[in-house]
């Protein structure tokens, strides 16, 4: 999970021991171990189920204003989904509702059939839900293998075990390397690798990718599409956000479009270029994969 986000960290240079200890305190640690259903507070009644993100009849007002309007969606493990629309649709705010960072009005958000809707974004990732955000979230006072050790050493009690997990994911990301590396001195593409790595130290079963193409040159975007790919391999059910179209519809399985705060529609690549009103609120007529 790269965490950083949610406790106002993003791309500081935070000291390892500093770092640990508020990875912890997003975690809970000391808290003691939590059942999925004592974290929930029970099943959520028929609603998705295992192996499941679902959302159903999410609503989010500003004031007077709706911006988002009983938007659902679901997401498998080992499927790759976007949210797409074009700016000010609600698609972000939908986002954020499912990552924890804002709060819905109303709806429901269920993992593995277990209501989350009211819970802290700490909680949702420590039964699951990973969260990388737009921003750099690397801690740029660390080098690379330190960067996730930091998720390691919160989540991982076991020493050799941690040192067991972090060279699994320093090799599976071709980042080995690199693990002496100062964060800083990472290319676009490497910090992605590292961030991802970081991510999956806390063995999220969903990960939720905020505009992982803004930003980055061309090699880079190749890059993103393969780590995606890996991600599904691994069985994570991956929802990307991102205004980048044509990058994101060549990797995932499905895209639901977000329009004035509703889902227009909701399809595979080929359905949702197809679709007339599509190509006619958001695409435009001469929009070709």
């Amino acid at each position: 999970m790269t965490l950083p986000s949610a406790l106002s960290l993003r791309a500081q240079s935070v000291p390892a021991p500093r770092a640990v200890s508020r990875l912890g305190r997003l975690f809970g640690r000391g808290r003691g171990a939590e059942t999925l259903a004592t974290a929930q507070g029970g099943a959520a009644d028929g609603f998705g189920g295992p192996g499941i993100l679902a959302v159903a009849g999410l609503k989010k007002s500003y004031g007077a204003r709706t911006v988002v309007h009983d938007a659902g969606l679901t997401v498998r493990n080992g499927e790759a989904v976007g949210l797409l629309g074009p700016n000010g649709a609600g698609k972000t705010t939908i986002f954020y509702m499912i990552t924890g960072l804002v709060s819905a009005d109303r709806g429901t958000i269920s993992l593995d059939g277990y209501e989350i809707t009211r819970l802290p974004m700490y909680q949702r990732a420590r039964l699951g839900i990973g969260y990388l955000p737009q921003e750099a979230s690397i801690f740029r006072g660390l080098n690379v293998e330190d960067n996730i050790r930091a998720v390691l050493e919160v989540v991982e009690p076991d020493r050799k075990a941690r040192e067991r997990k972090l060279d699994s994911l320093l090799d599976e990301f071709n980042i080995t390397r690199l693990r002496k590396s100062p964060s800083i001195a990472l290319s676009g593409g490497e910090r992605r690798r590292c961030e991802i790595a970081r991510a999956l130290a806390s063995s999220p079963s969903f990960m939720l990718l905020d505009e992982p193409f803004a930003g980055i040159d061309p090699i880079a975007v190749g890059d993103i599409q393969e780590l995606v790919m890996h991600l599904k391999g691994r069985g994570i059910g991956v929802l990307i956000t991102d205004h980048n179209v044509r990058e994101t519809l060549g990797l995932i399985d499905r895209a639901y479009i977000v329009h004035s705060g509703r889902i227009l529609t909701e399809g595979t690549p080929d359905e949702i270029v197809a679709n007339e009103d599509v190509r006619r609120l958001y695409l435009g007529e001469d929009f070709r994969l």
